[in-house]
């Protein structure tokens, strides 16, 4: 795998459809989490497999670790081919997750905002390049910003693959 980075990440969740501005990219998206033990000697013993249909066709697959918790978390990502991504899928029975992500760039940040295909969910995250920097929501966004859920980790795409969304945010 490639050198571990740090993701900063700042996520809400929506109390519904944001009105997403016209010409954002658009991903779909179906990921799976692996087990935590001993899937077999590629190294594929933790994290997630995710495959993205790109606006233009093209599909990407990927395998991930996160590590950690809250707004700082450790991420190690690389490429994986079709072929591979589907030998491991099986795997991930009972921890998938499917949804549309939406990419809209404003004041420098891109938002990514997702619309979850199994459940009545909307959430919006924002990578961040420090911890120190600020953050205001975009205008289209105000209106269903709901929760902020960064450091509530029941909002964390493992725990919905697994668990399924709770019944509302803490705080």
């Amino acid at each position: 795998m490639s050198g571990a980075a740090h993701e900063i990440e700042r996520v809400w969740v929506l109390t519904a459809a944001p009105a997403i501005p016209a010409g954002s990219p658009t991903w779909r998206i179906e990921q799976g989490y692996l087990p935590e033990h001993g899937l077999d000697a590629d190294q594929f013993a933790e994290g997630r497999i995710r495959r993205i249909q790109h606006d233009d066709g093209r599909v990407e697959c990927l395998h991930t670790v996160k590590r950690g918790s809250g707004l700082v978390r450790q991420e190690t990502e690389r490429t994986i081919d079709a072929a591979t991504f589907e030998r491991l899928w099986p795997s991930t029975q009972g921890c998938r997750i499917r949804k549309i992500r939406h990419r809209v760039q404003h004041a420098g940040l891109i938002w990514e905002v997702d619309q979850f295909l199994d459940w009545p969910l909307w959430m919006a995250e924002v990578e961040l390049p420090s911890e120190a920097t600020p953050v205001t929501l975009p205008p289209w966004l105000q209106p269903v910003a709901g929760t902020e859920v960064t450091h509530d980790p029941r909002w964390r795409n493992h725990a919905l693959a697994t668990q399924g969304p709770p019944t509302q945010p803490k705080g």
